[in-house]
């Protein structure tokens, strides 16, 4: 059997391995498209505030792993797949062609520039790769002007790297209005707003970005801004050009079913670039997480080697460092249609709690700057438990949330299916 992986991020790691314990005689190849060893993006972080040297971001650190692993690895980049009712065939960058009888498409995401003049100046990186890092980290002088364009997730991770430098950062969060808008309620946002602004963060929320120039500066609506650099982290976009014209459904992402197969035969997608079920909603969609592009690849895997293993499901949940402070978000934590919410908030001292009930289950969760209890948290989530009497127990107080977990630890889980 010839396994060809394309994409060599968490998903595309795991999967290989596993087809490696599954299958000792297969062909295994792993097609990595960025220079070097297989590294793990979120590590990129630690690299530019020196916690970590770039070695310390590898996924794998033994020496010759992947030779030990008999996994052949091509530092190459796909350009187009030939599908066949039997396998099919991949086309690399060099001119090689690579022979599948099972394809794993795990090619993540690349970001997505914002729709303005002067995205390619000097000056102007991204914040997604090794190569980015080592330009951010030129640049992280004390009393350099750094300007962030985007306060998404992408941009809280980069964030984390960048305040205490001594720095003088700008973030530009735009006609959104809130930073960290997709994964925080707004009395949380506003809570880490005002965290960064006490740490000299000038966090901008009116204006519109129009066009950079060389410099390099970005021009508003409203102002302009001179900087030694400028940084895009305005959202992601799946990598999929390659899969044009082989019939593969994309949406969000790749559309795969419960067993990670595309709508191509024998091709399976894990990881970012994948729609895959989420755990709270049975809804399918993409969740750009580590944990669960190292489970996708797993089960994408075992599949692709003839077991039958469905895909449960993977839990919405982010965590984020911003300096100091740490948030935890959990599937649904916006809340849903007919359930209950309870909110606590102490400004003083940056505590936030909020909690989603559907009837009497948790399904949604977060929590700013108090982590002792984020364990209990996703356990309830995850399992699914009727809490009871302890609902109304949290809605009054919701940092009993371990006392809840702990007295309810006994009791038999909810089935998948309820």
């Amino acid at each position: 059997m010839k396994y060809v992986l394309i994409g060599a991020g968490p998903a595309g790691v795991r999967a290989a391995e596993t087809l490696r314990k599954e299958d000792p005689t297969g062909e295994i190849t792993l097609v990595g498209g960025e220079p070097g060893e297989p590294y793990a993006r979120m590590a990129i972080p630690y690299v530019l505030n020196r916690s970590i040297d770039e070695t310390g971001a590898l996924q794998r650190k033994t020496e010759l792993h992947y030779d030990h692993q008999r996994i052949r690895y091509l530092n190459r980049k796909a350009l187009k797949v030939h599908a066949r009712e039997d396998g099919g065939t991949v086309d690399l960058d060099d001119g090689t062609v690579l022979d599948y009888d099972r394809l794993l498409v795990a090619t993540g995401s690349s970001p997505s520039l914002p729709p303005i003049p002067g995205t390619d100046l000097p000056g102007v990186v991204t914040c997604w790769t090794l190569e980015d890092a080592r330009a951010i980290a030129e640049k992280l002088k004390p009393g350099n002007r750094v300007v962030m364009v985007g306060a998404g997730f992408v941009a809280g991770v980069c964030m984390k790297s960048l305040v205490g430098t001594g720095v003088k950062l700008s973030v530009i969060a735009g006609r959104a209005g809130q930073i960290l808008r997709t994964m925080m309620a707004p009395a949380g946002s506003s809570m880490m707003q005002r965290w960064l602004e006490e740490r000299g963060v000038d966090v901008i929320t009116k204006g519109r970005t129009e066009r950079i120039e060389p410099g390099p500066r970005l021009v508003m609506d409203t102002q302009v801004i001179e900087a030694d650099l400028i940084i895009l982290a305005t959202g992601v976009k799946p990598n999929v050009s390659f899969l044009e014209g082989t019939g593969a459904r994309i949406d969000q992402g790749v559309v795969v079913d419960h067993f990670m197969r595309t709508t191509v035969p024998h091709v399976y997608a894990a990881g970012d670039v994948a729609q895959g079920r989420d755990f709270s909603t049975g809804e399918w969609v993409v969740h750009a997480l580590q944990p669960t592009a190292t489970e996708h690849g797993r089960i994408a895997a075992l599949n692709m080697a003839g077991k039958h293993m469905p895909y449960r499901g993977s839990l919405s949940m982010n965590v984020l460092d911003i300096g100091g402070l740490i948030s935890h978000t959990f599937g649904q934590w916006q809340g849903v249609e007919g359930g209950e919410m309870v909110e606590e908030v102490d400004e003083k001292n940056f505590l936030y709690t909020r909690l989603c009930f559907k009837n009497d289950r948790m399904v949604g969760a977060i929590t700013i700057g108090n982590c002792n209890h984020v364990g209990a948290i996703r356990g309830l989530i995850q399992t699914r438990r009727h809490l009871g009497e302890w609902k109304e127990k949290l809605m009054h107080n919701p940092h009993k949330v371990m006392a809840a977990f702990v007295d309810l630890g006994q009791h038999k889980a909810v089935p998948e299916t309820a």
